[in-house]
């Protein structure tokens, strides 16, 4: 017996299996998602958010911390209805985005700060949930090295499993997902850690909270 057809044998053999016998169907999925005060989940994001975070109790206020931000900067936002009603797409750092992908791809490259909306936030990790869509483009969150993210407490998760009773088919809405941890973070061999290199280097929230 080839080496390989022994070591798929002794696999099968420890599962219980024989060679051409289907797997079983895989067990539904457990999501729990435990109660939760808003307030308190408001409080863990903030907590366990790896980036600056500053509470805006409406979208002027909102608009005002972002423009203090980005003072002096290029810029670029999505077209995202949350950053319109705020008046942030007009503020004079921000350069509009174009339909041309080739012009989007070339101003979010020449941009010092990139801003967006998020989806969601997770509280029990502090992570923020990004979807690509018609009005969320990807380049903006990834290619300036400041990314700035405005998002509503009301879209504060407790996890991952509240997440996906949210969304139990990402794919079926967006062509792409991200949870965004905190500022891009990569190390070579002797363990040196750089920041920035494969996305943003600094991470900037702005929670939406009236109450």
């Amino acid at each position: 017996m080839p080496a390989r057809e022994h070591i798929l044998h002794k696999v099968r053999a420890a599962l219980g299996r024989q060679a051409g016998q289907p797997p079983a169907p895989a067990p539904a999925a457990r999501l729990r998602v435990p109660p939760g005060d808003p307030d308190a989940r408001v409080r863990l994001m903030l907590e366990r958010f790896s980036g600056t975070a500053a509470r805006a109790a409406s979208l002027a206020e909102a608009r005002q911390i972002v423009a203090a931000k980005i003072a002096g900067l290029r810029a670029v936002a999505s077209p995202a209805p949350l950053l319109d009603r705020a008046g942030i797409l007009s503020l004079p750092e921000v350069a509009a985005l174009t339909g041309d992908r080739g012009a989007v791809r070339q101003a979010c490259a020449a941009a010092d700060v990139g801003i967006t909306t998020a989806e969601y936030g997770l509280a029990d990790t502090g992570a923020l949930v990004v979807l690509a869509t018609p009005h969320e483009c990807r380049l903006v969150s990834l290619l300036p090295l400041v990314h700035i993210t405005v998002l509503a407490a009301d879209g504060i998760l407790s996890g991952l499993d509240e997440l996906f009773t949210r969304l139990p088919d990402p794919a079926a809405l967006s062509s792409s997902m991200v949870l965004i941890a905190g500022p891009s973070r990569t190390a070579d061999i002797e363990q040196i850690l750089t920041l920035g290199v494969h996305g943003p280097r600094e991470i900037h929230l702005v929670l939406l909270d009236p109450r």
